[in-house]
């Protein structure tokens, strides 16, 4: 696993899930359990959403861990922490922080948005050093992206092949993030049988990953919007990440009876 614990990039950029209201809220929280070429635990991840203010808004404050556990911490080490605070009602980001040890790979900065002006404002802490970028408008950060597309596209009306494309900044540069929609599937999980969306996200072939269509990503098809498994091709390996807990949803989690 080259480079480190790839799940919060894989996951965070990659989910895009849809409803016409709010598919999540205070108190929601998931734990995944990530594996490594189909059968060895490399680590685990969780992601949680509580009520905030930032600047006197209310916001939604959003909290995501990854670390390696077991034999692979033994010999590649991480932990990544990722926090952004979010407008409730647009779930556009304020602030965002991120801070990595990926084996040793560090970084550690917090990026303020001004959604208004189309700026951000980058403080690497690591290397002490304040820019400023402009930004797209409706710009996201790799956390905001996933719960914004919770909300953004009604499901009902989605078809095979739709694409969907959002204004994300990452590592201090602009790109589009897009996501194909494949279809929908019935699929087995550790809490039962569960109807499901499946999306492909594009990313970017080369160090990391063995082509551009390389993730495939398994969302529950309901108000939710449950990340449920995520599979990558990676181009040593593979990794894929299974839902393992959660609580706190906003709507039923539904599972087909048999």
């Amino acid at each position: 696993m080259k480079k480190g614990f790839l799940f919060f990039t894989i996951m965070l950029l990659s989910f895009a899930t849809f409803a016409q209201e709010n598919s999540f809220g205070d108190g929601e929280w998931f734990r995944f359990r990530i594996s490594y070429s189909g059968w060895w635990k490399a680590g685990e991840a969780t992601m949680a959403v509580s009520n905030d203010t930032y600047k006197g808004k209310p916001v939604y404050h959003i909290k995501g861990k990854g670390v390696t556990t077991g034999m692979t911490k033994l010999f590649f080490g991480v932990e990544d922490y990722y926090e952004t605070y979010v407008d409730k009602q647009t779930t556009l980001p304020y602030k965002f922080i991120r801070k990595i040890d990926e084996g040793g790979h560090t970084k550690d900065k917090v990026i303020d948005f001004d959604q208004r002006a189309h700026v951000a404002t980058v403080n690497d802490k690591k290397h002490n050093t304040i820019t400023t970028h402009k930004t797209e408008p409706s710009i996201h950060d790799m956390v905001s992206s996933f719960y914004y597309l919770r909300n953004a596209i009604d499901s009902k009306t989605l078809k095979d092949g739709d694409e969907t494309v959002i204004n994300m900044f990452f590592d201090q540069e602009n790109f589009k993030f897009k996501l194909k929609f494949l279809g929908r599937e019935v699929l087995k999980t550790k809490f039962g049988k569960v109807n499901t969306l499946i999306f492909r996200p594009y990313v970017q072939a080369g160090r990391v990953f063995k082509e551009q269509e390389s993730l495939t990503v398994w969302i529950s098809d309901d108000q939710n919007k449950i990340p449920l498994q995520i599979k990558a091709d990676l181009a040593v390996g593979s990794l894929k990440a299974d839902i393992d807990a959660y609580k706190g949803l906003k709507h039923p989690f539904y599972i087909i009876q048999d």
